[in-house]
């Protein structure tokens, strides 16, 4: 999308390396599906779905580039744009316990609000 494109530019304008941009795109392709899968299962209330396998590689996360604190945060934003909870607070948990302050969660979630915004006017 012409949005997406402006951000790449930027960020490599500013120092981003192809890694970090790579990362990037993948943590919010993986967050896409985590959140519609844990949706699903949040709004089940079944015990079978709450105990299945789901299957969904998630090896990124393991030693991601950009760090941990920034990938949590970045999944937390797309989560909350997303709309899943469970995902939502379990980020938010684990930025907390990375040291991550309250304001610059908040303010990442603003951001990614706006950004959210500005998809449907570009689009």
């Amino acid at each position: 999308t012409v949005l997406q494109q402006s951000f790449e530019a930027s960020a490599l304008e500013n120092g981003a390396t192809a890694a970090e941009l790579a990362e990037i795109i993948a943590c919010t392709s993986l967050m896409a599906a985590n959140n519609v899968y844990y949706r699903f299962r949040h709004f089940m209330h079944d015990e079978f779905y709450d105990k299945a396998q789901a299957g969904i590689r998630m090896s990124i996360m393991a030693n991601p580039v950009l760090g941990k604190e920034l990938f949590e945060l970045v999944s937390l934003v797309v989560s909350a744009v997303n709309g899943c909870s469970l995902c939502v607070t379990s980020h938010e948990a684990a930025l907390l316990k990375h040291g991550t302050e309250k304001q610059r969660i908040h303010d990442a979630v603003r951001v990614g609000a706006v950004i959210k915004s500005l998809g449907v006017l570009v689009n």
